[in-house]
């Protein structure tokens, strides 16, 4: 679990991070969660595991034949970024990365948290 207490801390070292988490799809539950967003990130990451689940089931029902790389919800205060995990023992996880839009910088977090998320490794 120490690994992903590091990816963790990497993701809230992002300029304007607040809020981060790394989440299983199917339960919703939070593997590994840190930063003061100012709500709950548990149930943050139960909400947006449907968000996930949904665009997959969609993207199953087109009969698409891709991927998911990321999600961007944006909020009058807040990007709220979802990075869908790839590679060996990464399957069915998503990061949740929660940005203040006034200290973030979106695109520079994108490519961030595709870095960190490039390396992390369950």
């Amino acid at each position: 679990m120490a690994q992903l207490d590091d990816v963790i801390a990497d993701l809230l070292g992002i300029q304007g991070a607040s809020g981060a988490a790394i989440v299983d799809v199917d339960s919703g539950m939070a593997l590994a969660a840190g930063g003061t967003p100012g709500f709950d990130l548990n149930v943050a990451a139960a909400g947006n595991s449907n968000v996930v689940r949904a665009k997959l089931r969609t993207i199953s029902d087109l009969e698409l034949k891709d991927e998911i790389e990321d999600v961007l919800i944006t909020l009058e205060h807040q990007y709220h970024l979802i990075n869908v995990l790839k590679g060996q023992g990464n399957s069915g996880l998503f990061i949740y990365l929660v940005l203040d839009r006034t200290t973030g910088n979106l695109a520079l977090a994108r490519h961030k948290l595709r870095g960190i998320a490039g390396a992390v490794s369950v």
